[in-house]
């Protein structure tokens, strides 16, 4: 993704702010030293090791470790399993580098792939599909619909050992606007490692609850950056009868891992103009295999027709085949180079609408690597608040908000993302004026997927330094999986209040479910309406609302607020009708439950859910909101449960295990599973979630002198209710 003239000197790559270094992500500016070297990759793991322990599937293997010991190790200190890690997928389109690969890196050939012969399959497949999406009246009366959109591209981790299902830690980028978001790329690759990744499941399982597609990446590297031409041969490469085969092994990945197309991205530079015509073919053949099964294609602005690498800053007529020629369409969307200007940008517009496609399929590239919101960035030439906007937004890397940060809790994290996406106000509604950074909640209408009954909301973003069930602490391991991540509130967050504005905010300190719960806090000089969902949904004389809350300070009072119509006008408020609350008793750490009856409202629709709090006194309060459900109150029957828990693969080394585990699917909707370990105690104790069949535990202890290791898993539905257990062991040696 260069920006340097029509030559090809890459950009000087900047390294990704994680625990551990990485392979360099192609950067976004001109380069002005010489090529980088590659940096150092994340040792030691599993890759081909782990592929050959497991050789058959089903068959329970033990291994005995003998991994050297690190530079700095105590050499007493208890030497880790041999690893089963499952990670993300990621190939060469057919041949594979000259050498050898680093360590913790395995080469494939995508060419070659099947979903047989894929050990790591059942951990890298997304389950939850794409949800529908309707747009409500937006909060903010700059934000347009049927406009501009906004793609992001985002880097969650190493190409190579990339997680395929969370990790033991909260420092992650736990994305949760998807509300503003119309496609998210999961961006990386390198010649040293791999150039075609598919994105992991939580992350696709996340956006899809959320109706946002993921496609996966395709990265042809500049020469500078290990580049070689015969990558690019290799992926548009024919069979005899005029066929692509990578196109099909591409859609062939997409439809069994459960994303929705690829992000191509060619900026290996040497080509000619009959490697673009092939390029072209390659990619219209691409799409016609998987248009039938809604799979999507972005170009990005490198390759030209001449077939060299040239980055044009538009759309015009060296790259416009690649979008659109006279056969009709080839890319869905194309993702313009950085060095557009406002001139350029206009005229892509009308290109593309002279072609007969929107001006908004064209996302403009904006680099948000190094500078987040202190960037420089010329608004007006994508999304005026004069006139109609120019083009789309296309965000790269805006996992800025966390990688920047000293302060890497969860709690800063949010805050600084709900900084990025709604503005320094914290609030679409009342935004701050403006200064150089152009929120997108400002300018992009929202959308949602809340359109069903029932739907519930635990405030649990997708990471979190413990895990909660029931207000009560199940693990006090900090995690992350974004699979496990509710349908949070779109807008962050719409306050209404003729008095202070209370501080409101996604809070790890205490939660009902999962690892966070929403906080209100403040003096109330007067009551405090806080905007939760936009929602379509259909209310009948049954329905109901509940809410699982606590009062951690001051006195106060609840009511929920249920709109029935929409705002009149974008920026106008949302007409909410308050009900009063009844509560049933306290539970766990002071948790308790409110319900409000929705029968005066039947036959109608809810357009939106809120919380209006009332204090009663002077002091400060401080409220946290663990837990918000609609349903009919009807008899409620526990989720089927899953059945043949399976140790699949094992490795124990003195007291400690790595672990593959597998299980068939409950009958009946699932929203997840969790799978908790049974301590000798009676304890139990939450080891992870997923939305899959299959998880990873990397290293279970023995517990005393147990002699097995019990497991449970549970099916969890939509109001987080868990059905009776599956169960197995695991027998120490």
């Amino acid at each position: 993704m260069s920006e340097t003239g029509n030559g090809a000197d890459p950009r000087t790559a900047r390294s990704l702010r994680t625990a551990h270094p990485a392979p360099p992500a192609p950067a976004t500016r001109p380069a002005r030293t010489a090529p980088p070297t590659r940096r150092g990759l994340l040792a030691a793991g599993a890759g081909a090791g782990a592929a050959a322990l497991l050789g058959s599937t089903g068959a329970s293997t033990t291994a005995q470790a003998a991994a050297a010991t690190a530079p700095g190790t105590r050499a007493d200190a208890t030497p880790a399993p041999a690893d089963l890690a499952p990670y993300a997928s990621y190939w060469f389109p057919d041949s594979l580098p000259q050498g050898s690969p680093g360590p913790g890196i395995t080469w494939r050939s995508l060419k070659q792939w099947t979903p047989e012969s894929d050990p790591d399959l059942a951990y890298n497949t997304a389950t939850v599909p794409l949800a529908p999406r309707f747009t409500p009246v937006p909060p903010n009366a700059g934000a347009r619909t049927g406009q501009a959109r906004i793609s992001a591209l985002v880097s969650f981790g190493p190409t190579a050992q990339n997680p395929s299902q969370g990790s033991a830690t909260a420092d992650h980028y736990a994305l949760t606007h998807w509300a503003y978001l119309d496609e998210l790329v999961f961006w990386g690759g390198s010649s040293g490692e791999g150039i075609v990744l598919a994105p992991n499941a939580p992350v696709v399982d996340a956006a899809h609850r959320n109706g946002v597609p993921v496609l996966g990446n395709i990265f042809l590297p500049p020469v500078a950056y290990g580049g070689d031409l015969r990558w690019t041969r290799d992926l548009v490469q024919q069979d005899g009868l005029g066929r692509f085969p990578v196109a099909g092994k591409l859609v062939e990945v997409a439809r069994t891992y459960g994303f929705d197309g690829w992000f191509v991205n060619a900026e290996t530079d040497g080509g000619d103009s009959a490697l673009a015509a092939r390029m072209r073919e390659f990619l219209r053949a691409l799409r016609a295999a998987g248009a039938p099964h809604g799979l999507r294609i972005t170009w990005y602005d490198a390759m030209n027709s001449t077939g060299r690498v040239g980055w044009q800053g538009a759309l015009n007529q060296l790259n416009q085949e690649f979008f659109e020629d006279r056969a009709g369409r080839v890319a869905d969307t194309v993702f313009v180079d950085f060095r557009w200007t406002p001139q350029t940008l206009a005229a892509s517009g009308a290109l593309a609408g002279r072609l007969g496609r929107s001006r908004h399929e064209l996302w403009a590239a904006l680099d948000m690597e190094s500078n987040g919101w202190d960037s420089t960035v010329r608004w007006d030439a994508i999304i005026p608040r004069d006139r109609d906007h120019v083009v789309s937004i296309g965000f790269y890397r805006p996992e800025w908000t966390r990688n920047h940060l000293t302060d890497r809790s969860p709690g800063a994290f949010h805050r600084a993302d709900d900084r990025f996406w709604t503005g320094e106000s914290l609030d679409p509604a009342h935004p701050a004026p403006e200064g150089t950074w152009r929120a997108p909640a400002t300018a992009v209408a929202d959308r949602s997927t809340v359109a069903a009954l029932p739907f519930a909301c635990a405030f649990n973003t997708g990471h979190g330094e413990r895990w909660y069930e029931d207000g009560k602490v199940t693990s006090d391991t900090p995690w992350n999986h974004l699979g496990l991540q509710d349908r949070l509130p779109g807008r962050r967050w719409a306050v209404t209040s003729t008095g202070r504005r209370p501080a409101v905010t996604l809070d790890f300190a205490r939660a009902w479910r999962g690892g966070s719960s929403l906080l209100v806090a403040g003096r109330l000089t007067a009551p405090a309406a806080v905007g939760l969902h936009a929602t379509r949904l259909p209310l009948t004389g049954s329905t109901v609302l509940e809410l699982v809350h606590a009062t951690e300070a001051g006195a106060l009072t609840v009511e929920v607020g249920v709109a029935t119509r929409e705002p009149a006008a974008p920026g106008e408020p949302v007409p909410y009708t308050w009900l009063k609350t009844q509560t049933r008793g306290s539970g766990q750490g002071g948790w308790r439950t409110s319900r409000a009856g929705l029968s005066s409202l039947a036959g109608r629709t809810a357009y939106g859910l809120a919380v209006r709090i009332t204090a009663r006194g002077k002091t400060a309060v401080v409220w946290r909101l663990g837990a918000l459900s609609v349903r009919d109150d009807t008899a409620r029957r526990r989720p089927a449960s899953p059945s043949a828990l399976t140790v699949d693969a094992q490795t124990q080394q003195d007291g400690k295990a790595s672990v593959r585990l597998s299980w068939r699917r409950a009958a009946g909707p699932v929203r997840h599973y969790e799978l908790y370990r049974l301590l000798p105690d009676g304890a139990r104790r939450f080891l992870g979630g997923t939305c899959g069949t299959a998880l990873h535990l990397p290293a279970v202890t023995r517990a005393g002198r147990e002699r097995a290791a019990a497991f449970e898993v549970r099916a969890v539905d939509e109001l987080y209710a868990a059905s009776a257990p599956a169960g197995t062991t695991l027998a120490w040696i």
